[in-house]
């Protein structure tokens, strides 16, 4: 599947994306990293549009939840490359008012459900609640 056209950072090592989907939403990928461990980056990604009042993981429901995964996996790829010695990657989902602390958010199956298509048999994939690490496997 194709992806949005990706708006990569001025600096080729840049921590910050964006792109723009076919229904005019504006989402921004970033990466982060952990101060205690350089090479463990958390990824965060959301909508910065004003008509979802500032709320960065509104669910969209435009229906392209598919272009729009596949341009976050395009960019998560790119940040790889660019930064090939990342030993561990962090995702969070974001639950709903109401949801148990220690369920997993359907945001956190999404994301499950695509990181086959990021990483290969050369990371461990580790759920703990709600959180996704990901990390290289020691040889």
């Amino acid at each position: 599947m194709d992806h949005y056209e990706i708006i990569r950072p001025n600096i080729p090592t840049g921590q910050v994306y964006h792109f723009t989907s076919g229904f005019g939403v504006e989402y921004e990928v970033r990466f982060a990293r952990k101060k205690e461990n350089i090479l463990h980056a958390v990824i965060a990604f959301g909508v910065l549009n004003e008509e979802y009042e500032g709320e960065e993981y509104a669910l969209t429901n435009k229906g392209d939840v598919f272009k729009v995964m596949t341009t976050i996996i395009t960019i998560i790829k790119i940040y790889g490359e660019k930064h090939p010695n990342t030993q561990v990657y962090e995702f969070t989902g974001v639950l709903k008012e109401g949801d148990d602390d220690n369920e997993m958010s359907q945001r956190t199956k999404l994301y499950l459900r695509y990181l086959p298509r990021i990483f290969d048999d050369s990371w461990q994939i580790d759920i703990q609640g709600n959180k996704i690490i990901v990390h290289k496997k020691r040889k």
